[in-house]
Protein backbone atom coordinates (compact mmCIF):
# COMPACT_ATOMS: atom_id res chain seq x y z
CA UNK A 1 0.00 0.00 0.00
CA UNK A 2 1.47 3.41 -0.91
CA UNK A 3 2.36 5.58 2.03
CA UNK A 4 0.09 8.52 2.84
CA UNK A 5 1.47 11.88 1.77
CA UNK A 6 1.76 14.61 4.36
CA UNK A 7 -0.23 17.80 3.64
CA UNK A 8 1.53 20.34 1.46
CA UNK A 9 2.61 23.52 3.24
CA UNK A 10 0.93 26.80 2.44
CA UNK A 11 4.10 28.92 2.56
CA UNK A 12 5.88 29.30 -0.79
CA UNK A 13 9.46 28.79 0.55
CA UNK A 14 8.42 25.62 2.37
CA UNK A 15 6.57 24.40 -0.71
CA UNK A 16 9.64 25.00 -2.89
CA UNK A 17 11.79 23.12 -0.40
CA UNK A 18 9.35 20.20 -0.45
CA UNK A 19 9.34 20.12 -4.26
CA UNK A 20 13.13 20.29 -4.37
CA UNK A 21 13.41 17.38 -1.93
CA UNK A 22 10.93 15.34 -3.96
CA UNK A 23 12.83 16.06 -7.19
CA UNK A 24 16.05 14.87 -5.56
CA UNK A 25 14.35 11.70 -4.34
CA UNK A 26 12.91 11.03 -7.80
CA UNK A 27 16.32 11.53 -9.40
CA UNK A 28 17.88 9.13 -6.89
CA UNK A 29 15.19 6.52 -7.53
CA UNK A 30 15.66 6.84 -11.29
CA UNK A 31 19.40 6.38 -10.86
CA UNK A 32 18.86 3.29 -8.70
CA UNK A 33 16.47 1.81 -11.27
CA UNK A 34 18.95 2.49 -14.08
CA UNK A 35 21.73 0.75 -12.16
CA UNK A 36 19.56 -2.29 -11.49
CA UNK A 37 18.45 -2.46 -15.13
CA UNK A 38 22.03 -2.23 -16.34
CA UNK A 39 23.06 -4.97 -13.92
CA UNK A 40 20.28 -7.32 -15.02
CA UNK A 41 19.94 -6.58 -18.70
CA UNK A 42 23.43 -5.44 -19.66
CA UNK A 43 24.89 -2.19 -20.84
CA UNK A 44 23.04 -0.02 -23.32
CA UNK A 45 25.75 -0.75 -25.90
CA UNK A 46 25.13 -4.49 -25.56
CA UNK A 47 21.38 -4.03 -26.03
CA UNK A 48 22.05 -1.75 -28.99
CA UNK A 49 24.23 -4.44 -30.57
CA UNK A 50 21.34 -6.88 -30.28
CA UNK A 51 18.95 -4.35 -31.78
CA UNK A 52 21.29 -3.75 -34.71
CA UNK A 53 21.54 -7.48 -35.25
CA UNK A 54 17.74 -7.70 -35.48
CA UNK A 55 17.72 -4.82 -37.95
CA UNK A 56 20.34 -6.58 -40.06
CA UNK A 57 18.22 -9.74 -40.10
CA UNK A 58 15.23 -7.71 -41.20
CA UNK A 59 17.30 -6.08 -43.96
CA UNK A 60 18.54 -9.46 -45.15
CA UNK A 61 14.94 -10.70 -45.31
CA UNK A 62 13.94 -7.66 -47.38
CA UNK A 63 16.86 -8.26 -49.74
CA UNK A 64 15.85 -11.89 -50.18
CA UNK A 65 12.28 -10.91 -51.02
CA UNK A 66 13.56 -8.28 -53.46
CA UNK A 67 15.76 -10.87 -55.17
CA UNK A 68 12.85 -13.29 -55.50
CA UNK A 69 10.66 -10.55 -56.96
CA UNK A 70 13.33 -9.61 -59.49
CA UNK A 71 13.73 -13.21 -60.57
CA UNK A 72 9.98 -13.48 -61.13
CA UNK A 73 9.86 -10.29 -63.18
CA UNK A 74 12.67 -9.89 -65.74
CA UNK A 75 11.46 -6.40 -66.50
CA UNK A 76 12.05 -5.12 -62.99
CA UNK A 77 13.63 -1.72 -63.36
CA UNK A 78 15.07 -1.41 -59.85
CA UNK A 79 17.75 -3.97 -59.06
CA UNK A 80 17.62 -5.49 -55.56
CA UNK A 81 20.17 -4.55 -52.99
CA UNK A 82 22.68 -7.39 -52.88
CA UNK A 83 23.05 -8.90 -49.41
CA UNK A 84 26.42 -8.38 -47.83
CA UNK A 85 28.56 -11.49 -48.01
CA UNK A 86 30.57 -12.27 -44.88
CA UNK A 87 34.32 -12.46 -45.26
CA UNK A 88 35.37 -16.02 -44.54
CA UNK A 89 38.71 -16.41 -42.83
CA UNK A 90 40.92 -19.34 -43.88
CA UNK A 91 40.90 -22.30 -41.55
CA UNK A 92 43.88 -22.38 -39.14
CA UNK A 93 46.99 -23.79 -40.79
CA UNK A 94 48.06 -25.73 -37.69
CA UNK A 95 45.05 -28.06 -37.74
CA UNK A 96 45.65 -31.56 -39.13
CA UNK A 97 44.24 -32.17 -42.61
CA UNK A 98 42.56 -35.30 -43.97
CA UNK A 99 42.11 -35.51 -47.71
CA UNK A 100 39.02 -37.10 -49.23
CA UNK A 101 39.31 -37.47 -53.02
CA UNK A 102 36.08 -37.87 -54.97
CA UNK A 103 36.89 -39.30 -58.41
CA UNK A 104 34.32 -39.52 -61.22
CA UNK A 105 32.51 -42.84 -61.38
CA UNK A 106 33.28 -43.23 -65.10
CA UNK A 107 36.73 -44.29 -66.31
CA UNK A 108 36.35 -43.13 -69.91
CA UNK A 109 34.81 -40.18 -71.71
CA UNK A 110 31.01 -40.43 -71.56
CA UNK A 111 30.80 -38.70 -74.98
CA UNK A 112 33.28 -40.62 -77.15
CA UNK A 113 34.71 -43.34 -74.92
CA UNK A 114 38.24 -41.90 -75.05
CA UNK A 115 40.79 -42.10 -72.22
CA UNK A 116 40.59 -39.42 -69.49
CA UNK A 117 43.60 -37.41 -68.29
CA UNK A 118 43.92 -35.22 -65.21
CA UNK A 119 43.23 -31.60 -66.06
CA UNK A 120 43.30 -30.05 -62.59
CA UNK A 121 41.28 -30.14 -59.42
CA UNK A 122 38.95 -28.10 -57.26
CA UNK A 123 39.77 -28.06 -53.54
CA UNK A 124 37.43 -27.01 -50.75
CA UNK A 125 37.85 -27.27 -46.98
CA UNK A 126 35.34 -27.56 -44.16
CA UNK A 127 35.85 -27.77 -40.42
CA UNK A 128 34.98 -30.94 -38.52
CA UNK A 129 35.00 -31.82 -34.83
CA UNK A 130 36.15 -35.13 -33.35
CA UNK A 131 34.57 -35.58 -29.89
CA UNK A 132 36.86 -36.23 -26.94
CA UNK A 133 36.86 -39.87 -25.87
CA UNK A 134 37.59 -41.77 -22.70
CA UNK A 135 40.21 -44.46 -22.79
CA UNK A 136 41.52 -46.97 -20.28
CA UNK A 137 45.26 -47.20 -19.72
CA UNK A 138 46.33 -50.72 -18.71
CA UNK A 139 49.54 -50.72 -16.71
CA UNK A 140 51.27 -54.08 -17.11
CA UNK A 141 54.34 -54.89 -14.99
CA UNK A 142 55.81 -58.28 -15.88
CA UNK A 143 57.46 -60.26 -13.08
CA UNK A 144 60.78 -61.81 -13.97
CA UNK A 145 62.40 -64.53 -11.87
CA UNK A 146 66.01 -65.66 -11.79
CA UNK A 147 66.30 -69.34 -12.68
CA UNK A 148 69.38 -69.72 -10.49
CA UNK A 149 68.43 -67.96 -7.21
CA UNK A 150 64.70 -67.32 -7.79
CA UNK A 151 65.08 -63.56 -7.26
CA UNK A 152 62.02 -61.76 -8.58
CA UNK A 153 62.50 -58.55 -10.56
CA UNK A 154 59.64 -56.18 -11.36
CA UNK A 155 59.40 -52.54 -12.38
CA UNK A 156 57.98 -50.32 -9.60
CA UNK A 157 54.42 -49.16 -10.07
CA UNK A 158 54.24 -45.72 -11.71
CA UNK A 159 52.89 -42.96 -9.50
CA UNK A 160 49.35 -41.68 -9.83
CA UNK A 161 48.03 -38.27 -8.84
CA UNK A 162 45.58 -39.92 -6.44
CA UNK A 163 46.93 -43.07 -4.83
CA UNK A 164 45.00 -46.14 -5.99
CA UNK A 165 42.55 -43.82 -7.73
CA UNK A 166 40.94 -44.49 -11.09
CA UNK A 167 41.56 -41.04 -12.57
CA UNK A 168 44.67 -40.13 -14.50
CA UNK A 169 46.12 -36.64 -14.57
CA UNK A 170 44.38 -35.83 -17.86
CA UNK A 171 40.92 -36.66 -16.52
CA UNK A 172 41.55 -34.80 -13.25
CA UNK A 173 42.72 -31.72 -15.15
CA UNK A 174 39.64 -31.90 -17.37
CA UNK A 175 37.25 -32.09 -14.39
CA UNK A 176 38.98 -29.17 -12.64
CA UNK A 177 39.03 -26.92 -15.69
CA UNK A 178 35.45 -27.79 -16.60
CA UNK A 179 34.33 -26.75 -13.10
CA UNK A 180 36.48 -23.70 -12.39
CA UNK A 181 37.26 -22.38 -15.88
CA UNK A 182 34.28 -23.47 -18.00
CA UNK A 183 31.85 -23.17 -15.06
CA UNK A 184 30.26 -26.64 -15.34
CA UNK A 185 29.05 -27.93 -11.96
CA UNK A 186 29.99 -31.49 -11.10
CA UNK A 187 26.46 -32.84 -11.50
CA UNK A 188 26.39 -31.58 -15.09
CA UNK A 189 29.75 -33.16 -15.77
CA UNK A 190 28.45 -36.43 -14.35
CA UNK A 191 25.52 -36.32 -16.78
CA UNK A 192 27.84 -35.56 -19.71
CA UNK A 193 30.14 -38.48 -18.91
CA UNK A 194 27.14 -40.79 -18.58
CA UNK A 195 26.28 -40.07 -22.22
CA UNK A 196 29.60 -41.71 -23.10
CA UNK A 197 28.71 -44.73 -21.03
CA UNK A 198 31.03 -43.83 -18.13
CA UNK A 199 29.30 -43.66 -14.74
CA UNK A 200 31.09 -41.12 -12.54
CA UNK A 201 28.97 -40.09 -9.57
CA UNK A 202 29.03 -36.50 -8.43
CA UNK A 203 30.43 -37.62 -5.06
CA UNK A 204 33.32 -39.32 -6.84
CA UNK A 205 34.09 -36.18 -8.83
CA UNK A 206 33.93 -34.11 -5.64
CA UNK A 207 36.44 -36.44 -3.97
CA UNK A 208 38.77 -36.04 -6.96
CA UNK A 209 38.52 -32.26 -6.74
CA UNK A 210 39.37 -32.35 -3.03
CA UNK A 211 42.30 -34.74 -3.49
CA UNK A 212 43.66 -32.66 -6.37
CA UNK A 213 43.43 -29.45 -4.35
CA UNK A 214 45.32 -31.11 -1.49
CA UNK A 215 48.00 -32.35 -3.89
CA UNK A 216 48.39 -28.93 -5.51
CA UNK A 217 48.42 -26.94 -2.24
CA UNK A 218 52.24 -26.46 -2.18
CA UNK A 219 52.08 -25.01 -5.70
CA UNK A 220 49.33 -22.59 -4.65
CA UNK A 221 51.51 -21.44 -1.75
CA UNK A 222 54.37 -20.87 -4.19
CA UNK A 223 52.10 -18.64 -6.28
CA UNK A 224 51.07 -16.80 -3.10
CA UNK A 225 54.72 -16.11 -2.21
CA UNK A 226 55.41 -14.83 -5.71
CA UNK A 227 52.35 -12.56 -5.76
CA UNK A 228 52.89 -11.06 -2.30
CA UNK A 229 56.56 -10.49 -3.05
CA UNK A 230 55.63 -7.71 -5.48
CA UNK A 231 56.15 -3.99 -4.96
CA UNK A 232 52.66 -3.26 -6.33
CA UNK A 233 49.48 -5.29 -6.05
CA UNK A 234 45.94 -5.09 -7.37
CA UNK A 235 43.30 -6.24 -4.88
CA UNK A 236 39.56 -6.78 -4.98
CA UNK A 237 36.90 -9.12 -3.63
CA UNK A 238 33.55 -10.57 -4.60
CA UNK A 239 30.76 -12.37 -2.83
CA UNK A 240 30.36 -16.14 -2.94
CA UNK A 241 27.26 -17.66 -1.35
CA UNK A 242 28.17 -20.50 1.02
CA UNK A 243 25.77 -23.11 2.31
CA UNK A 244 25.12 -22.59 6.02
CA UNK A 245 25.22 -26.01 7.74
CA UNK A 246 21.93 -27.04 9.33
CA UNK A 247 20.13 -23.85 8.28
CA UNK A 248 19.01 -24.76 4.77
CA UNK A 249 20.14 -21.39 3.41
CA UNK A 250 23.29 -19.63 2.31
CA UNK A 251 25.49 -17.03 3.94
CA UNK A 252 27.58 -14.45 2.12
CA UNK A 253 31.24 -15.46 1.97
CA UNK A 254 33.99 -13.73 0.00
CA UNK A 255 36.75 -14.52 -2.45
CA UNK A 256 39.67 -12.08 -2.34
CA UNK A 257 41.99 -11.66 -5.28
CA UNK A 258 45.53 -10.26 -5.35
CA UNK A 259 47.17 -9.79 -8.74
CA UNK A 260 50.78 -9.15 -9.61
CA UNK A 261 50.99 -7.93 -13.18
CA UNK A 262 53.43 -5.20 -14.19
CA UNK A 263 53.48 -5.93 -17.91
CA UNK A 264 51.79 -2.59 -18.72
CA UNK A 265 54.92 -0.90 -17.38
CA UNK A 266 57.27 -3.10 -19.46
CA UNK A 267 58.19 -5.46 -16.60
CA UNK A 268 59.37 -8.97 -17.51
CA UNK A 269 58.42 -10.37 -14.09
CA UNK A 270 55.83 -13.14 -14.63
CA UNK A 271 52.26 -12.17 -13.76
CA UNK A 272 50.24 -14.26 -11.30
CA UNK A 273 47.07 -14.13 -9.24
CA UNK A 274 46.36 -15.50 -5.77
CA UNK A 275 42.86 -16.00 -4.37
CA UNK A 276 41.87 -16.35 -0.73
CA UNK A 277 38.54 -17.39 0.79
CA UNK A 278 36.81 -16.06 3.90
CA UNK A 279 33.39 -16.58 5.43
CA UNK A 280 32.71 -12.84 5.72
CA UNK A 281 34.01 -9.46 4.52
CA UNK A 282 35.60 -8.18 7.71
CA UNK A 283 38.74 -6.12 7.27
CA UNK A 284 40.77 -8.58 9.32
CA UNK A 285 41.05 -10.83 6.28
CA UNK A 286 42.95 -8.51 3.88
CA UNK A 287 44.93 -7.30 6.88
CA UNK A 288 46.04 -10.89 7.51
CA UNK A 289 46.65 -11.59 3.82
CA UNK A 290 48.89 -8.52 3.43
CA UNK A 291 50.50 -8.61 6.87
CA UNK A 292 54.03 -8.70 5.44
CA UNK A 293 53.39 -6.83 2.19
CA UNK A 294 55.10 -3.49 1.57
CA UNK A 295 54.51 -1.34 -1.47
CA UNK A 296 51.57 0.05 -3.46
CA UNK A 297 48.11 -1.48 -3.12
CA UNK A 298 45.67 -0.57 -5.89
CA UNK A 299 42.10 -1.22 -4.76
CA UNK A 300 38.64 0.25 -4.44
CA UNK A 301 37.42 2.34 -1.53
CA UNK A 302 36.58 -0.60 0.76
CA UNK A 303 37.04 0.53 4.36
CA UNK A 304 38.59 -2.79 5.35
CA UNK A 305 41.78 -1.75 3.56
CA UNK A 306 42.13 1.49 5.53
CA UNK A 307 44.16 0.07 8.42
CA UNK A 308 46.73 -1.20 5.93
CA UNK A 309 47.65 2.37 5.00
CA UNK A 310 48.09 3.74 8.52
CA UNK A 311 51.80 3.07 9.13
CA UNK A 312 52.92 4.06 5.61
CA UNK A 313 54.33 0.64 4.70
CA UNK A 314 51.53 0.28 2.16
CA UNK A 315 50.54 3.18 -0.10
CA UNK A 316 47.02 3.42 -1.42
CA UNK A 317 46.36 3.82 -5.14
CA UNK A 318 42.68 4.31 -5.93
CA UNK A 319 40.73 3.33 -9.03
CA UNK A 320 39.57 5.84 -11.62
CA UNK A 321 37.25 3.23 -13.17
CA UNK A 322 35.13 3.32 -10.02
CA UNK A 323 34.94 7.11 -10.22
CA UNK A 324 34.05 7.03 -13.91
CA UNK A 325 31.36 4.39 -13.31
CA UNK A 326 29.49 6.65 -10.91
CA UNK A 327 29.36 9.51 -13.40
CA UNK A 328 28.42 7.09 -16.18
CA UNK A 329 25.39 5.82 -14.25
CA UNK A 330 24.20 9.40 -13.68
CA UNK A 331 24.76 10.37 -17.31
CA UNK A 332 22.75 7.36 -18.50
CA UNK A 333 19.90 7.80 -16.00
CA UNK A 334 19.55 11.58 -16.00
CA UNK A 335 21.24 12.80 -19.20
CA UNK A 336 23.22 15.15 -16.98
CA UNK A 337 25.54 17.50 -18.93
CA UNK A 338 27.72 17.86 -15.83
CA UNK A 339 28.15 14.10 -15.58
CA UNK A 340 28.93 14.00 -19.30
CA UNK A 341 31.61 16.65 -18.84
CA UNK A 342 33.14 14.68 -15.97
CA UNK A 343 33.27 11.62 -18.22
CA UNK A 344 34.96 13.62 -20.97
CA UNK A 345 37.60 14.93 -18.57
CA UNK A 346 38.28 11.45 -17.20
CA UNK A 347 38.36 10.10 -20.75
CA UNK A 348 41.20 12.51 -21.56
CA UNK A 349 43.23 10.92 -18.75
CA UNK A 350 42.58 7.46 -20.18
CA UNK A 351 43.64 8.62 -23.65
CA UNK A 352 47.07 9.43 -22.23
CA UNK A 353 47.29 5.97 -20.68
CA UNK A 354 46.51 4.34 -24.02
CA UNK A 355 49.54 6.09 -25.53
CA UNK A 356 52.00 4.87 -22.88
CA UNK A 357 50.72 1.38 -22.15
CA UNK A 358 53.69 -0.99 -22.25
CA UNK A 359 56.28 1.77 -21.83
CA UNK A 360 58.89 1.68 -19.02
CA UNK A 361 57.99 3.38 -15.72
CA UNK A 362 60.31 6.34 -16.36
CA UNK A 363 58.63 7.09 -19.69
CA UNK A 364 55.16 6.74 -18.21
CA UNK A 365 56.00 9.05 -15.32
CA UNK A 366 57.44 11.69 -17.65
CA UNK A 367 54.41 11.68 -19.96
CA UNK A 368 52.01 11.81 -17.03
CA UNK A 369 53.90 14.73 -15.53
CA UNK A 370 53.76 16.64 -18.80
CA UNK A 371 50.25 15.80 -19.99
CA UNK A 372 48.35 14.17 -17.15
CA UNK A 373 49.06 16.28 -14.09
CA UNK A 374 47.74 19.53 -15.66
CA UNK A 375 44.51 17.73 -16.56
CA UNK A 376 44.24 16.33 -13.06
CA UNK A 377 44.66 19.80 -11.54
CA UNK A 378 41.97 21.19 -13.85
CA UNK A 379 39.63 18.31 -13.04
CA UNK A 380 40.12 18.76 -9.31
CA UNK A 381 39.30 22.47 -9.56
CA UNK A 382 36.27 21.77 -11.73
CA UNK A 383 34.93 19.16 -9.28
CA UNK A 384 35.29 21.50 -6.33
CA UNK A 385 33.61 24.37 -8.18
CA UNK A 386 30.79 22.16 -9.47
CA UNK A 387 30.11 20.74 -6.02
CA UNK A 388 29.24 24.20 -4.69
CA UNK A 389 26.51 24.56 -7.31
CA UNK A 390 24.71 21.30 -6.49
CA UNK A 391 22.34 20.08 -3.85
CA UNK A 392 24.49 18.14 -1.42
CA UNK A 393 21.94 15.32 -1.42
CA UNK A 394 22.06 14.76 -5.18
CA UNK A 395 23.66 11.71 -6.77
CA UNK A 396 26.05 13.93 -8.72
CA UNK A 397 27.26 15.59 -5.53
CA UNK A 398 27.81 12.15 -4.03
CA UNK A 399 29.87 11.07 -7.05
CA UNK A 400 32.00 14.22 -6.82
CA UNK A 401 32.59 13.75 -3.09
CA UNK A 402 33.60 10.15 -3.76
CA UNK A 403 36.38 11.42 -6.03
CA UNK A 404 37.50 14.35 -3.86
CA UNK A 405 37.74 12.30 -0.66
CA UNK A 406 40.08 9.86 -2.44
CA UNK A 407 41.94 12.46 -4.49
CA UNK A 408 45.44 11.83 -3.10
CA UNK A 409 45.10 8.10 -3.82
CA UNK A 410 43.53 8.76 -7.22
CA UNK A 411 46.33 11.11 -8.29
CA UNK A 412 49.16 8.89 -7.02
CA UNK A 413 49.46 7.05 -10.34
CA UNK A 414 50.54 10.27 -12.09
CA UNK A 415 53.76 10.40 -10.03
CA UNK A 416 54.68 6.70 -10.19
CA UNK A 417 55.13 4.97 -13.54
CA UNK A 418 54.53 1.54 -12.02
CA UNK A 419 50.95 2.31 -10.97
CA UNK A 420 47.93 1.90 -13.25
CA UNK A 421 45.14 4.41 -13.62
CA UNK A 422 42.56 1.89 -12.43
CA UNK A 423 42.09 -1.47 -10.76
CA UNK A 424 40.71 -3.29 -13.80
CA UNK A 425 43.51 -5.85 -13.50
CA UNK A 426 41.90 -7.22 -10.34
CA UNK A 427 38.38 -6.93 -11.72
CA UNK A 428 39.37 -9.04 -14.74
CA UNK A 429 40.68 -11.72 -12.39
CA UNK A 430 37.27 -11.89 -10.70
CA UNK A 431 35.28 -12.40 -13.88
CA UNK A 432 35.73 -16.16 -13.74
CA UNK A 433 34.25 -16.17 -10.23
CA UNK A 434 31.25 -14.11 -11.33
CA UNK A 435 30.57 -16.40 -14.29
CA UNK A 436 30.96 -19.55 -12.19
CA UNK A 437 28.72 -18.20 -9.46
CA UNK A 438 25.80 -18.03 -11.91
CA UNK A 439 26.14 -21.76 -12.56
CA UNK A 440 27.11 -23.45 -9.32
CA UNK A 441 25.15 -20.87 -7.22
CA UNK A 442 27.02 -21.53 -3.94
CA UNK A 443 29.95 -23.39 -2.38
CA UNK A 444 29.04 -26.18 -0.05
CA UNK A 445 31.39 -25.41 2.81
CA UNK A 446 34.47 -23.51 3.90
CA UNK A 447 36.59 -26.33 2.49
CA UNK A 448 34.79 -25.95 -0.84
CA UNK A 449 35.50 -22.22 -0.84
CA UNK A 450 39.18 -22.82 -0.14
CA UNK A 451 39.37 -25.38 -2.94
CA UNK A 452 37.78 -22.87 -5.29
CA UNK A 453 40.34 -20.23 -4.26
CA UNK A 454 43.19 -22.66 -4.93
CA UNK A 455 41.91 -23.66 -8.37
CA UNK A 456 41.19 -20.07 -9.39
CA UNK A 457 44.77 -19.20 -8.37
CA UNK A 458 46.30 -21.94 -10.55
CA UNK A 459 43.99 -21.47 -13.53
CA UNK A 460 44.18 -17.67 -13.40
CA UNK A 461 47.98 -17.68 -13.19
CA UNK A 462 48.23 -20.13 -16.08
CA UNK A 463 46.03 -17.92 -18.25
CA UNK A 464 47.98 -14.77 -17.34
CA UNK A 465 51.09 -16.55 -18.66
CA UNK A 466 49.43 -17.58 -21.92
CA UNK A 467 48.98 -21.26 -21.04
CA UNK A 468 46.08 -23.58 -21.68
CA UNK A 469 44.89 -24.22 -18.09
CA UNK A 470 44.02 -27.84 -18.79
CA UNK A 471 47.42 -28.56 -20.32
CA UNK A 472 49.10 -26.88 -17.34
CA UNK A 473 47.15 -28.80 -14.71
CA UNK A 474 47.70 -32.07 -16.58
CA UNK A 475 51.43 -31.34 -16.60
CA UNK A 476 51.75 -30.57 -12.90
CA UNK A 477 49.34 -33.27 -11.70
CA UNK A 478 51.46 -35.85 -13.46
CA UNK A 479 54.63 -34.67 -11.70
CA UNK A 480 53.89 -32.99 -8.38
CA UNK A 481 53.36 -36.20 -6.41
CA UNK A 482 57.01 -37.19 -6.81
CA UNK A 483 58.47 -33.68 -7.14
CA UNK A 484 60.78 -32.47 -4.34
CA UNK A 485 58.93 -29.97 -2.19
CA UNK A 486 61.98 -27.70 -1.95
CA UNK A 487 61.90 -27.33 -5.76
CA UNK A 488 58.19 -26.66 -6.10
CA UNK A 489 58.89 -23.35 -7.88
CA UNK A 490 59.98 -25.40 -10.90
CA UNK A 491 56.30 -26.17 -11.54
CA UNK A 492 55.09 -22.56 -11.59
CA UNK A 493 53.34 -21.63 -14.85
CA UNK A 494 56.11 -19.43 -16.24
CA UNK A 495 58.73 -22.07 -15.42
CA UNK A 496 57.02 -24.72 -17.55
CA UNK A 497 55.60 -22.42 -20.23
CA UNK A 498 58.22 -23.36 -22.84
CA UNK A 499 57.43 -27.07 -22.49
CA UNK A 500 53.69 -26.50 -22.84
CA UNK A 501 53.62 -24.25 -25.90
CA UNK A 502 51.68 -25.99 -28.70
CA UNK A 503 53.69 -26.58 -31.89
CA UNK A 504 51.45 -24.32 -33.96
CA UNK A 505 52.15 -21.36 -31.64
CA UNK A 506 55.90 -21.95 -31.83
CA UNK A 507 55.70 -22.00 -35.61
CA UNK A 508 53.75 -18.75 -35.61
Amino acid sequence: MPRALSPLPDEVPALKARISAMEQEIALLKLTIAKLQRTQFGRRAERLDGHLAQLQLALDALNERATEAAAADDTASVPPVAPRQPVRKPLPAHLPRETEEHRPEVCSCPSCGGALKRLGEDVAEHLEFVPARFRVIRTVRPKLACRRCETIVQSPAPGRPIGRGLAGEGLLAHVLVAKYCDHLPLYRQSDMYARDGVELARATLADWVGESAHLLAPLVQAIRRHVLGAEKLHADDTLVPMLAPGQGKTQTARLWTYVRDDRPSASVTPPAVWFAFSENRRGEHPQAHLKHFQGVLQADGYAGFDRLYQDGAIQEAACWAHVRRKFYDIAQAQASPLAAEALARIGALYAIEADIRGAPPERRRAVRRERGQPLLAQLHAWLEATLTQLSQKSALAEAIRYALVRWVALARYAKDGRIEIDNNTAERALRAVALGRKNYLFVGSRAGGERAAAMYSLIGSARLNGLDPEAYLRHVLGRIGEHPINRIDELLPWRVAAALQPPWREAA
